[in-house]
Parts: C-alpha cells; structure tokens; sequence
C-alpha cells in the first residue's frame, strides 16, 4: 500500500521534518512492501492563495489548475494521507490549510448535489494527524484547544469528505522523554499505517 506523508514546515530541521522522518521509517521498517511519498509543502514553494480561479472550481465553471491536479494525483495513489505539522494559534499552518481549502475541493473531494445533498468521495482514504505543540496537554485541555482541533480538522474537514481519521495525536513539549519520546511515537504510528488492529480510531 501507499501513503502519502504532507509536512508543513519552513525549516528542514524543524522537530516536525524530525518526526515525518520517523513515521516514514516506521513504515518502512514494517514489512509488506508499503511504499511512501513526502509533500513538503514548503520546500515545493505550494501556493496556498485560495483565489478568484479557485472560486470559479468550487462552482464548477472552471477546471482545477495544474498544481491542484498534481496534488489530486498525489492523493489518488494514496492508500492513507499522513499530515505532519506544527499547531499555530491552535490550528495547522496557513500553508497546510491553503493545500487543503484548494485541493480538497468540490467535484472531487466531495460533490454538492442539488437540494443539498453531500456525495462523500474519499471514503477510500484513511488519514492520520500528526500535530506538534508548543504548549502543555494541560493547556490544551483546560482551554478545549484540542477538542476544538478535532472538531474542525478531523470532523469538519475530513468527515465531510467521507476520509476515516485512524490517528489524531497531538506531540506536546511538555512530555518528560521530549523528543525523543515525540519520535518513537512517529515511528509506532508509521509501523501501524496500515496495520487495522494496532490503529486507534479517533475519538
């Protein structure tokens, strides 16, 4: 099978490319012959800007341009979709969500029928999130930071496309092993990609 591993973050170095390697690793090493391809969104200079061409695609008055198409074709290979990310203001990059706002888009991550009705069309697709945190799991919980994360990106993004979120983690700094324990828990989730009894399904 074949997952495609999407990391937004401008710095190779960053703990984030750390831990994308780690999954990537993990996935390898676990036998099966899985293969894997990296969408290092920054790196490939994506262009997030949602525009007036992109608004014309969501109507359906104008065909998907050429970077959206390559990056449909990434996903159209793809067994399982793992994000890699750092969390900003409590949500992924802007980058990530420009690649999402402009290749998840209508007519081919979902269909919007006449009278309102939504075809799901990446049912296929099973999705894994990797979010790094800079603030404790305290922090997280006592505000609702993370529920309200999964409520817009796991439920809100993905469930309205049909995709199964199998992993929803969020890495925090705060843990004792920091970060080595960060990269252990990427390679776990890259052994288990495609393994269904040792994926957790999102909560």
């Amino acid at each position: 099978m074949h997952a495609l591993i999407v990391v937004s973050h401008p710095d190779r170095g960053s703990l984030t490319h750390a831990v994308a390697t780690q999954v990537v690793e993990g996935l390898i090493g676990s036998g099966g012959g899985h293969t894997v391809e990296i969408a290092d969104l920054a790196a490939e200079g994506f262009d997030p800007r949602f525009t007036s061409a992109d608004i014309a695609v969501h109507l359906r008055t104008a065909a998907p341009s050429a970077d959206v198409l390559s990056e449909q074709a990434r996903l159209d290979r793809a067994d399982a979709l793992v994000l890699v990310y750092p969390v900003f203001w409590w949500s992924m990059p802007a980058l990530l969500k420009g690649w999402i706002d402009r290749v998840f888009s209508n007519g081919w991550a979902y269909d919007e029928e006449v009278g309102g009705k939504t075809v799901r069309m990446l049912e296929r697709l099973r999705v894994h999130l990797v979010a790094i945190g800079g603030a404790d799991m305290r922090t997280y919980a006592r505000h609702g930071y993370f529920g309200a994360m999964k409520t817009q990106i796991d439920h809100g993004i993905f469930g309205y496309c049909g995709a199964r979120v199998v992993t929803s983690e969020l890495l925090v700094s705060s843990d004792s092993r920091f970060p080595v324990s960060h990269l252990e828990r990427a390679r776990d989730i890259g052994r288990a990609l495609f393994t269904d009894d040792t994926s957790r399904e999102a909560a």
